[in-house]
């Protein structure tokens, strides 16, 4: 992968993570696609949880993990940047929206998404079209969808 700008990269963030195994999974993800990870607190768990560390192994680069300890504070800090809330709640296909290298995709609580609250002021909100009657992915695998998504609208894939 060739990165054209370090400063210029999409951002994934988890918005009180609860299973720590999935956030382990995402960092490997945001680790080997060159993604910044920003969690909003309080976690679920504890960073030092077994089980997150052995999922996340050597990946846990302290540098790309950014907490926020409220969404409050999330937001401020993403008062000028575009955040776009991927939610099984959404009409909007991920696969015909367009991208911004800088984007922020927001993720919720595997076991309850995101406060209404927080729906409600997310302008752009976008779903993974899946089978009919199914709930939804698995947290981990909709990141890696979405940004891979992200990734190839911008060229950052190294494709030789």
């Amino acid at each position: 992968m060739t990165h054209k700008n370090n400063h210029l990269k999409p951002k994934i963030a988890l918005y009180e993570p609860d299973i720590p195994q999935n956030t382990a999974a995402i960092i490997r993800t945001c680790a080997c696609l060159g993604a910044d990870l920003e969690i909003i607190q309080p976690c679920g768990f504890l960073i030092n949880d077994k089980r997150f560390k052995r999922v996340a192994m050597d990946y846990v680069d302290e540098k790309m993990i950014k907490f926020y300890s409220s969404a409050e504070e999330f937001f401020k800090a993403k008062s000028k940047q575009r955040v776009i809330l991927m939610t099984t709640k959404a009409s909007k296909s991920y696969n015909s929206f367009k991208f911004k290298i800088n984007d922020t995709l927001l993720f919720g609580r595997e076991s309850s998404g995101v406060p209404q609250k927080i729906h409600r002021t997310i302008e752009n909100k976008l779903k993974i079209p899946m089978m009919k009657k199914k709930r939804s992915l698995n947290i981990a695998s909709s990141v890696a969808i979405v940004l891979a998504e992200n990734l190839r609208q911008n060229k950052f894939i190294n494709h030789g």
